[in-house]
């Protein structure tokens, strides 16, 4: 399907994980060895908020059609701009077509939203979910993505209030209609969605066997735990990442997110709750 980060934590030259990594996100769009598809290539996308006395505010976004390896102004962009909260995104189109208002991350107003999975033979659901995004959404609807219809009827469903019940009830009903429709397993996906200051990221499918997930652990334990690493030293005390896969093969340095689960970092740190956890299907 896809492949994400998401970053949080002082201001930081994004380059530095989605480039420079030693499995940075566009090394994963040529090479994914935990994706559903080894190589994502359809687009991709980077979408963050302002640094200094404007974090917070609406972030700016960049799509582009082009593989991630291929575009010179990704690096540009990535290495000119720090940021305390960026999304990256690389896409493997499951058949919406390639165009940048297909690209994730999406905007609406001060959030961020990106998806790796999809919703189920979306053609067969694709109407009902679409009408039950409110009116007033419906206009920022850009593109044709099943990724998009999520995104705002999770906006439709109380998002800006609370992110936690409003995917609740957004992967509800994507539930209902599809099992409606005959389709066994509607729901599939890990979800990254911001406000400025807080990412909640969630791991969950119909099935119960959901795409790769990994939050990093603390700066602070890995200087510990790995004193010798001078790159160690170019993040500061609150970096974190949340990843479709590790960025490095440093033992102990990523934790999988469980399944059913959805994660949040804020500036404390990380914490996890259950998500949907009794309504998956045991693996």
């Amino acid at each position: 399907m896809c492949r994400w980060l998401a970053y949080s934590g002082e201001p930081l030259k994004p380059s530095t994980v989605v480039l420079d990594a030693q499995h940075s996100l566009v090394k994963q769009s040529l090479n994914s060895p935990l994706g559903a598809e080894t190589v994502n290539g359809d687009g991709f996308g980077f979408g963050w908020y302002p640094s200094g006395p404007d974090a917070g505010t609406q972030p700016a976004i960049f799509h582009s059609t082009e593989p991630a390896w291929n575009d010179t102004n990704l690096r540009e962009l990535t290495e000119a701009i720090e940021s305390p909260l960026f999304f990256s995104h690389v896409r493997a189109a499951a058949g919406p077509p390639i165009q940048q208002t297909n690209c994730h991350p999406f905007r609406y107003e001060n959030w961020l939203f990106m998806h790796n999975g999809a919703l189920a033979d979306f053609h067969k659901t694709k109407r009902e979910l679409t009408f039950a995004i409110d009116p007033s959404l419906y206009p920022h609807v850009m593109g044709t993505t099943d990724s998009e219809v999520l995104f705002h009827l999770a906006l439709t469903f109380g998002l800006m209030e609370d992110p936690i019940a409003a995917m609740t009830t957004a992967i509800r009903l994507v539930e209902k209609v599809g099992h409606d429709n005959g389709i066994a397993f509607p729901m599939q996906g890990t979800v990254a969605v911001a406000d400025g200051t807080t990412i909640w990221a969630f791991r969950y499918s119909s099935q119960g066997r959901t795409r790769s997930l990994f939050h990093s652990v603390d700066i602070p334990t890995l200087r510990e735990m790995y004193p010798d690493i001078d790159r160690l030293n170019i993040f500061g005390s609150r970096a974190q990442v949340v990843v479709s896969e590790p960025l490095n093969d440093l033992p102990g340095a990523f934790r999988e997110v469980p399944e059913s689960t959805v994660v949040v970092l804020d500036e404390t740190g990380y914490r996890h709750e259950p998500f949907l956890a009794e309504e998956s299907v045991p693996v």
